[in-house]
């Protein structure tokens, strides 16, 4: 089996990123692990823009295949290291993993207001005290109610996937600042976070 590589940016702060290496983790996966520096212009930098198409972090290689764009090397490594040899990081089901899909797909679409005044710097760094904008305000009571009616259990579809990790991550930007959550959804936020995998990722060492 040819090498998989990841490229992550430096700061382990990507959401995206984060999803790629738990993925591989989960499916226990030998990886090789490199970092970008995107504050320098790294990623703008021949040497990774010729080798990435979109020339973004995440970044996957496996052989001569090079793929950007978290949804997709998701996807990839769920079909070329398939259960039941690996573990699966979506459900099973269609209809769940349909549903997984647009969970993953709205994380990366909406909710952009509160991405900028709930950066994931405030995970993996600090809080801070800025009050959210009338936009985020907006996009952090519609988080908050979808995730409502979501979450019902443990996991979203009965067993974890990748989408519990992706909208853990989302919550947890209003949890670690300190922000308003209903404690049923922050204690669901907190049992994700300590997922071992989850754990692997915030342990990285940051600059």
């Amino acid at each position: 089996m040819a090498g998989l590589t990841l490229y992550v940016d430096t700061t382990f702060s990507s959401p995206y990123a984060m999803a790629c290496f738990v993925t591989l983790v989960e499916k226990q996966l030998d990886f090789e692990l490199k970092t970008i520096d995107l504050d320098t212009g790294e990623h703008r930098l021949p040497a990774f823009r010729d080798l990435a198409l979109t020339g973004r972090v995440p970044a996957l290689v496996h052989g001569e295949l090079v793929l950007n764009e978290s949804s997709a090397i998701i996807e990839y490594l769920e079909e070329a290291f398939p259960a039941p040899q690996y573990a699966s990081v979506l459900p099973a089901n269609m209809a769940d993993r349909a549903r997984a899909r647009q969970i993953q797909a709205w994380l990366r679409s909406d909710l952009l207001a509160l991405r900028e005044d709930r950066h994931t710097g405030v995970i993996f760094f600090a809080p801070v005290d800025t009050p959210l904008s009338e936009a985020a305000k907006q996009a952090a009571e519609r988080l908050l109610r979808i995730a409502g009616r979501l979450i019902d259990r443990p996991y979203l579809f009965g067993q974890w996937s990748i989408a519990d990790t992706e909208l853990a991550l989302m919550l947890n930007r209003l949890v670690a600042n300190g922000d308003p959550v209903p404690e049923k959804i922050a204690t669901w936020v907190r049992t994700q976070w300590a997922r071992p995998s989850v754990q692997q990722w915030v342990s990285q060492p940051r600059p």
